[in-house]
C-alpha cells in the first residue's frame, strides 16, 4: 500500500495562493490514481481534484475548477495541487488520497486506499 504525506498548507488572504505537495512512497505507487480532497468543518469530505494513474487524466470539481491545478512528477512520486485566487470558502483540512489503478475521478472516498495525515488551508477575508 502507498504511504502520503502532505505539506504546503497555511494561512493565506483571499485572492492569494498556494501550492500542495504530496510525496507518495511504497511499492507500485506508480500504480495510483491521486487526488485531493477536503474537509471543512461542518461538512462532508468532498473530492476536489485528481489524476487518473495511467492516462493522467485530469479531473476537478465545480467549485475549484479554473482556480487550481493538479500535476504530478512520477521522478519524485510527488503530487501537487496549485491553488490561486483563493476564497474563504476553500478553508479547510486537504487530504492525499490514492486509489489503486483508478480510472476515473470522483472515486467513492470507500474506494480509496490510502490517504495522507492532511494539510491545514485557511484563506481569510
Amino acid at each position: 500500500q502507498v504511504q502520503l504525506v502532505e505539506s504546503g498548507g497555511g494561512l493565506v488572504q483571499a485572492g492569494g495562493s498556494l501550492r500542495l505537495s504530496c510525496a507518495a512512497s511504497g511499492r507500485s505507487s506508480s500504480n495510483y490514481a491521486t487526488g485531493w480532497f477536503r474537509h471543512a468543518p461542518g461538512k462532508e469530505r468532498e473530492f476536489v481534484a485528481g489524476i487518473t494513474w495511467s492516462a493522467g487524466i485530469t479531473y476537478y470539481s465545480d467549485s475549484v475548477k479554473g482556480r487550481f491545478t493538479i500535476s504530478r512528477d512520477n521522478a519524485k512520486n510527488t503530487l501537487y495541487l496549485q491553488m490561486n485566487s483563493l476564497k474563504p470558502e476553500d478553508t479547510a483540512v486537504y487530504y492525499c488520497a490514492a486509489a489503486l489503478y483508478g480510472n476515473r475521478w470522483p472515486i467513492p472516498k470507500t474506494h480509496i486506499d490510502s490517504w495522507g495525515q492532511g494539510t491545514q488551508v485557511t484563506v481569510s477575508s
